[in-house]
C-alpha cells in the first residue's frame, strides 16, 4: 500500500518480556533487533521439508503480475510463465518486463547479458494448459473473491496434485477462495507489497485447511526471494491492511463529523510517519480504499467505519482529499460539508484526534493478538516497519502504543511490560 516513488529510500497474555525488549532497550534498538535477521524462518511456521521450486506460473498480466514474474525470475533463476485472457495483455506484460530490464541496464544495475538471460526466463501464453509443469502458480488478478475463485477452479485441474497454489490477495479470505477446490490444503496466501522488488515484507496467510508442506514451501519461497515473511492467520485484512484501514476509518470519521481536513490529517505528524494518512490515501486511490473499508466494515461493523466523504470523493473519481501540494483539493472541499466552527460540540484538537487514533490502533492490535492472527507483538511491528514504513525510531507500532499510554488506556497493560518503552 506504500507507493514506489515514496519507498526509494502471540497473545496479549503472552510472555512479559521478550529478549528483544529487555529492560532499558530503546524502541529503536528493539526495531533494529527485529530487522537484524530479516530472512529468518517465520515464527509459528511448520518444520516440514518444503518442496523444490523449479518453475513458476503467474496468472494475470497487470502491473503486479509483471512485477511478480520479474522478481521470481531474478531471485530464483527459474522459468516463469505468464498468462491472461488475451495475447495483447500477455504481450503488454512481457513488454513491461523488457522495458524495466532495459532501465536497469541503463542505470548500470544490470549487465546486458544478465538482462538478456533474465528476459529469456519469462514467457507468456494464453494457453493455461502450460501450467502443468509448474511447481508453483500464483494469481494476481482483480481483487474480487468470485473472480479469484473462478480462476482457481479453472486452473486446478490443469496442475499436478503436488503443485503449490498461491494468492496475492491483500485482504480477501483465502479459506473462502479455496471452497470447491479438490485440494484446498495447497492454497496459501502470499501477500506481496507494492513495489514488489523494493518492499521486503511478505504476509504468508495460512488457513485451517493447509497442510504443513504447503505452508513450509511458501515460507521457503519467501526466503529464496529475499523477503521477510510473517505468518498470518486467515482473517480479514491480515495485518498491515487491517491496521492501516482502522487508522483511516478513525481519521475519516473525525472528518465526516466536521473537523477541518488539514487539521485532522496532520494530527499524527508528531509520530514521524512517512506521510500523512490522506497523502497515502491519495496514492492508494479513494475507490480502492473505500472497497477495503467496506470489506472490513462487513467483517467488523462495530469498529470499521465506512466514510460518507470517502464515498462521495470516490464517486466523483477524484484523486483523493488532497492536491499534490498537500493542501485540500478544491473539488473535494466543494463536495464536503464545511467545518462547523459554531457547532454545539467543540471540534477536537490535534492531540485529541491523535489520542483517539492511537487508542483505536491499540484496541485493534490487542484483538489481533488475542485472535492469534500473528505469533506476538514483534510480528505486528515487523509488518508495520517493512510493509508500511512505520518509523524505526518508534519501534514500529506496539512500542509507540506503549509509550503513548494507549496500550494501558485500552487494555490496562503494555504490549511490552517491563521493557521501558512506556517510560
Amino acid at each position: 500500500m506504500v507507493p514506489d516513488n515514496v519507498v526509494e529510500t502471540a497473545s496479549l497474555t503472552g510472555p512479559a518480556v521478550d529478549a528483544r525488549t529487555s529492560p532499558g532497550k530503546s524502541a529503536q534498538a528493539y526495531a533494529a533487533a527485529l530487522l537484524d535477521t530479516p530472512q529468518q524462518w517465520p515464527a509459528g511456521a511448520p518444520g516440514a521439508d518444503p518442496r523444490p521450486v523449479r518453475s513458476v506460473g503467474v496468472i494475470g498480466a497487470g502491473l503486479m503480475a509483471s512485477q511478480l514474474a520479474l522478481v521470481f525470475a531474478k531471485q530464483l533463476g527459474v522459468p516463469v510463465l505468464i498468462t491472461d485472457l488475451s495475447q495483447a495483455k500477455v504481450d503488454g506484460a512481457l513488454g513491461w518486463i523488457a522495458a524495466h530490464l532495459e532501465k536497469l541496464v541503463s542505470r548500470g544495475q544490470l549487465s546486458e547479458t544478465a538482462a538478456r538471460d533474465l528476459g529469456s526466463l519469462v514467457h507468456g501464453t494464453v494457453d493455461k494448459r502450460e501450467y502443468r509443469d509448474c511447481d508453483v502458480v500464483i494469481e494476481a488478478v482483480f481483487e474480487e473473491l468470485a473472480v479469484k475463485r473462478a480462476v482457481f477452479a479453472e486452473i486446478e485441474p490443469l496442475l499436478r496434485t503436488d503443485a503449490l497454489l498461491l494468492t496475492n490477495t491483500s485482504s480477501l479470505s483465502v479459506t473462502a477462495m479455496g471452497h470447491g477446490l479438490a485440494h484446498p490444503e495447497r492454497l496459501v496466501g502470499l501477500h506481496f507489497f507494492n513495489p514488489v522488488a523494493v518492499l521486503p515484507l511478505v504476509e504468508i496467510i495460512s488457513t485451517e485447511n493447509n497442510d504443513d508442506v504447503s505452508v513450509a514451501t511458501a515460507c521457503s519461497l519467501a526466503r529464496l526471494l529475499g523477503k521477510t515473511a510473517v505468518l498470518v492467520k486467515d482473517t480479514p485484512g491480515f495485518v498491515v491492511n487491517r491496521i492501516l484501514t482502522r487508522l483511516f476509518c478513525e481519521l475519516l470519521q473525525v472528518i465526516d463529523d466536521g473537523t477541518d481536513i488539514e487539521l485532522a490529517d496532520h494530527a499524527l505528524d508528531p509520530l514521524g510517519l512517512p506521510m500523512t494518512p490522506l497523502t497515502l490515501l491519495g496514492f492508494i486511490g479513494p475507490a480502492v480504499q473505500l472497497h477495503i473499508c467496506e470489506a472490513m466494515h462487513a467483517a467488523y461493523p462495530d469498529r470499521f467505519y465506512v466514510s460518507s466523504s470517502l464515498a462521495v470523493i470516490a464517486d466523483a473519481r477524484l484523486r483523493g482529499y488532497l492536491a499534490n501540494s498537500g493542501t485540500v483539493l478544491p473539488e473535494a472541499a466543494a463536495l464536503l460539508p464545511a467545518a462547523d466552527a459554531g457547532g454545539s460540540v467543540p471540534a477536537p484538537d490535534t492531540e485529541a484526534i491523535r489520542t483517539g487514533i492511537l487508542d483505536a490502533l491499540a484496541e485493534e492490535v490487542g484483538l489481533m493478538l488475542a485472535e492469534k492472527v500473528v505469533a506476538g507483538p514483534a510480528e505486528v511491528d515487523l509488518c508495520m516497519l517493512l510493509g508500511a514504513n512505520f518509523p524505526q525510531h518508534q519501534g514500529g507500532l506496539t512500542p509507540l502504543l506503549d509509550k503513548s499510554g494507549a496500550s494501558r488506556r485500552v487494555w490496562g497493560r503494555d504490549f511490552h511490560p517491563g521493557s521501558g518503552f512506556a517510560g
